[in-house]
């Protein structure tokens, strides 16, 4: 998260106590996926069944008991065949054969949130709900609802989800994670280090976010949903580009709570490479889908993506160095002219190559000043 998105206790805007109230939702939706996914296909069964049970009722326990100890072999043979087709039903509502079919079932009626209370911690975060304390009280309300298939399965997945997972076991162990595993990621620390064109009136932004980041990093107890969680092994990592300031500019106290320092370099050329190849949706991958929209083919070659590396290299090391970024303005300058011609009248393969790319951007970098408008 980012720094810049705090203010100090007191003032409007979040608190830096919400970070850890929004790292223990993390957790808990981690845990409760993780539980899910171990009990998935005997929720969907489960689910699928009570689909199955509405559209192919069976004879209840107490009236098959009673035939088979009559004796009926009409009645018998029935029943035999209602198993036959709840069976069949069964697989196809699984299968997904069905998931257009409508059928009614009867649901719980989402009560209206009628008051909240907010949190002393900023109007921001939302207290205990008397919804959420007195829900249980009373009977729920009940109604019936004409639903696809495909529906009635995610309503009964998540009701049977409610009786099958222990939440109180999963909120302990969720928290238990974030004291002891837990890790804050804290960007654009440097946009609240103190500068010399410090303004009047409070900081309440920069060195009050500081001072109040302290006792989260030092170690604490911040109270949340699912109550009090320690702050004292959770992992905090800061990071920022310090161009308009320095380390020195934070606060002695804060400094000091960060005693490993690590400088990054500046991306090279086979770095940008790898950017543009390797990750799933690299920004090669994403201009090719997009125009593949258009019915436009477009086809980097390897010396098109060296050359484009290259160049991003070039940019950052004469104009400012921002890193990754720049692979953004290159890819949409080469590719300008195709994403404004298209679509067009034909299926259009474009040939991304060196000599593609240096034709648009080459020239342009040769002029610094041009360059800095444009790249």
């Amino acid at each position: 998260m980012e720094a810049t998105k705090f203010t100090e206790v007191g003032y409007v805007g979040r608190d830096v106590d919400s970070i850890v109230r929004d790292l223990s939702e993390v957790a808990v939706r981690t845990v409760r996926n993780e539980k899910m996914a171990e009990l998935s296909d005997k929720l969907v069964d489960a689910a699928a069944w009570r689909i199955v049970d509405i559209m192919q009722p069976r004879p209840s326990t107490k009236r098959r008991q009673r035939l088979e100890d009559e004796g009926h072999e009409e009645d018998r043979e029935r029943s035999e065949q209602i198993d036959r087709v709840r069976v069949k039903l069964h697989e196809r509502i699984l299968s997904g054969v069905m998931d257009k079919e409508k059928i009614r079932i009867t649901v719980s009626e989402s009560q209206p949130k009628f008051m909240q209370v907010f949190s002393s911690q900023g109007l921001e975060e939302l207290g205990m709900n008397l919804q959420e304390m007195f829900g249980d009280v009373g009977p729920k309300a009940r109604k019936e609802r004409e639903v696809t298939v495909a529906e009635a399965r995610h309503v009964f997945l998540e009701e049977e989800v409610a009786v099958e997972l222990d939440h109180d076991k999963i909120v302990r162990e969720a928290v238990e994670r974030v004291e002891q595993t837990g890790i804050v990621f804290i960007d654009e620390i440097d946009k609240i280090a103190l500068t010399e064109t410090k303004g009047a009136g409070p900081d309440v932004s920069r060195g009050g976010v500081q001072r109040d980041l302290l006792p989260l990093v030092e170690g604490t107890s911040v109270i949340t949903k699912y109550g009090p969680v320690r702050t004292n092994h959770i992992l905090f990592i800061a990071a920022g580009a310090f161009t308009q300031s320095k380390p020195s500019d934070l606060i002695p106290e804060f400094q000091g709570r960060f005693p490993l320092r690590v400088e990054f370099e500046s991306l090279s050329a086979s770095e940008f490479e790898r950017i543009l190849t390797e990750p799933k949706n690299a920004l090669t991958r994403q201009y090719q889908e997009l125009l593949a929209t258009d019915g436009v083919v477009v086809k980097f070659t390897s010396s098109g993506i060296k050359a484009l590396a290259r160049l991003a290299e070039k940019a950052n090391r004469m104009l400012e160095d921002i890193g990754a970024r720049r692979l953004y303005t290159m890819m949409e300058k080469v590719l300008e002219d195709v994403s404004f011609s298209a679509p067009y009248e034909k299926p259009h393969t474009v040939k991304v190559d060196r000599k593609y790319v240096e034709s648009r951007v080459g020239d342009i970098l040769a002029e610094k000043d041009i360059a800095e408008y444009i790249l």
